[in-house]
């Protein structure tokens, strides 16, 4: 009875748009706690390699939590591309649009493309820093990654610095829409207090999507 009311609920559109939103949110505070960690960019070349060299000996943990990173990221992206689909085949697009909200502003417009930018980005940058180049370095006789060296030279580029910088207005834009989404999909959106979950939303966007791409700014300054 459970399995089936459990089973019920997360096949339902507002089950599915519940997980969105969960997932969703979950992702927000990675975002900020990884923002946090690469701003030791700025103290110094030890500071974070040390800071990722405590990751890195994390050991198998690491891969654990990589894993459970990509599975939210992955239920998120594809439910909210079921769910797009979805609205897309019940409703014409003017309907769709004009009743169910959607399309009310430009950052809910674009939710299914900034999305797929995303997805772009995170391969590519994974490929370009995480399995870039690996140098290595001694801090305080300990021999480790220097992925500072790295994130350097990778955004010595201007071609690289720009792409980054808008990937990172592209989540901001997304997440300016998403965060203040996911409350409301969740029944989190009493008409009193709402608003400054909006409000909440788009400082949240402004400050994460600012420090991502103000930090690739930094680092090509500093390379070059």
């Amino acid at each position: 009875m459970v399995t089936s009311a459990v089973n019920h609920y997360f096949r339902s559109s507002i089950g599915r748009k519940q997980l969105v939103a969960v997932t969703g949110l979950l992702l927000c505070g990675f975002l900020v706690g990884h923002l946090a960690g690469n701003l030791l960019l700025m103290v110094s070349s030890n500071a974070f390699n040390l800071y990722a060299h405590k990751l890195f000996s994390l050991g198998p943990m690491l891969y654990v939590i990589e894993a459970g990173l990509a599975g939210i990221f992955i239920l998120h992206l594809g439910l909210a591309f079921k769910l797009n689909m979805e609205n897309m085949k019940s409703r014409g697009k003017y309907e769709q649009k004009t009743k169910t909200g959607r399309g009310t502003t430009f950052a809910s417009q674009t939710m299914p493309y900034t999305g797929l930018i995303l997805l772009i980005f995170l391969v590519l940058h994974l490929i370009s820093l995480k399995f870039g180049t690996h140098y290595e370095v001694t801090v305080d006789g300990v021999v480790m990654r220097d992925l500072y060296r790295t994130t350097i030279e990778y955004f010595s580029s201007p071609i690289a610095t720009a792409w980054y910088v808008f990937a990172m207005l592209t989540a901001a834009l997304h997440t300016s829409h998403g965060f203040a989404s996911a409350f409301q999909s969740m029944g989190w959106n009493h008409g009193k207090y709402f608003k400054n979950v909006k409000r909440l939303g788009l400082i949240y966007a402004i400050l994460v999507g600012a420090g991502f791409a103000g930090l690739s700014i930094w680092c090509h300054l500093k390379g070059g």
